[in-house]
């Protein structure tokens, strides 16, 4: 995702047998599919909701998808039949939302609700099923209320906020979730359901990180973005960057000058790649063209394509946003960037009835 947005999710699928583990499968590679495309949460829950109608009568599932964005240090989500998350700030305070979840998938009907939550850096995001906090011995709000003593008092010791290294943050992390879950273990007898726990550490981009500028809605606009791309790169140390983005901003601020409307905007971002990124506000959609030997034009997101890593298309309220992605030379990327929340950061535990 662009600008190391990193979504997260967590789910259950009603009920045991061969018939649910497929299926819940299938939710996994749609969720997979659907992120990829970088889908707002509502919107994405409308589609798994079609899915999961077009699966059977009776099936139904609950889930939590959240996107969390290092640059803007916010987490959307939505909620269909779940429970919320817990946030842990880096003072030691626990908070839980007092919000309503929708209806399970499968039971809902769209729109979807769209919550979203202030993550200062260094935050712990706790994300769990019902079936960790809920038993025959207590109810989900007392379950709730347990996880967040837990917490609570885990954070008083807080190894997780202070790790230098990253193999030190991932153990801490383990072993946070290994006492959670230890926690309910002698209840794990009275209960049917599944269970698990999902705790992601927030790695915010640092302001030096990211930088934008405006640009007219003129042809001048392609010209400005290159000076800014070699003035920032040369900052940054990315010399050898600066030739091939100038290319690919020279690209997307075409495409937008020509086919889109404004206002338009250039972001650059230094994280574990190179992200550029160009606003406008329109929300007409890029497709690549096979263009012929006499057509004048069509070939721009082809060289984009062809020098980037990857780029993709993120729509927003008011407009869209085309990035590109490239990698850092070897020589920067090691040690560079702190990052946001990545997979080798967050800790997840489960547990099987």
């Amino acid at each position: 995702m662009v600008g190391d947005r990193v979504a997260l999710v967590i789910g259950d699928v009603m009920g045991h047998g061969i018939a649910e583990a497929a299926t819940m499968g299938r939710l996994r590679t749609a969720v997979r599919t659907l992120g990829d495309l970088e889908m707002p949460p509502a919107e994405l829950f409308g589609r798994l909701n079609d899915l999961v109608n077009d699966l059977g009568e009776d099936l139904y599932a609950t889930c939590l998808y959240a996107v969390f964005d290092p640059v803007a240090r916010s987490c959307t989500f939505s909620l269909a039949g779940h429970p919320p998350p817990v946030v842990v700030h880096p003072d030691g305070a626990v908070h839980m939302p007092d919000l309503v979840a929708d209806p399970p998938l499968g039971a809902a009907e769209p729109p979807f609700k769209t919550h979203e939550l202030h993550l200062p850096d260094e935050s712990l995001l706790v994300l769990c099923t019902d079936g960790l906090v809920e038993s025959a011995t207590q109810d989900i709000e007392q379950g709730l209320a347990q996880l967040q003593r837990l917490l609570t008092e885990a954070a008083t010791r807080a190894p997780y906020f202070r790790a230098e290294h990253q193999d030190d943050d991932v153990r801490h992390l383990d072993d946070l979730c290994d006492g959670i879950v230890s926690a309910w273990q002698p209840d794990r007898g009275q209960t049917n359901d599944d269970a698990a726990l999902l705790i992601a550490h927030t790695r915010c981009t640092a302001a030096g990180d990211v930088v934008s500028c405006p640009l007219p809605e003129n042809p001048q606009a392609a010209g400005q973005a290159r000076r800014h791309v070699r003035e920032q790169l040369a900052a940054w140390g990315l010399d050898e960057l600066i030739t091939t983005t100038e290319l690919l901003v020279s690209e997307l601020v075409g495409n937008a000058i020509r086919h889109a409307r404004g206002p338009l905007c250039l972001l650059l971002l230094r994280s574990r790649s190179l992200i550029c990124a160009v606003f406008d506000g329109s929300l007409s959609t890029p497709r690549i063209r096979h263009p012929s030997y006499t057509d004048e034009g069509g070939r721009g997101l082809l060289l984009v394509s062809a020098l980037s890593r990857r780029w993709r298309a993120r729509y927003l309220d008011d407009g869209k946003c085309i990035w590109s992605e490239q990698d850092l030379p070897q020589r920067d990327a090691c040690g560079k960037s702190r990052g946001a929340l990545d997979a080798a950061r967050a800790a997840h535990a489960t547990l099987d009835a």
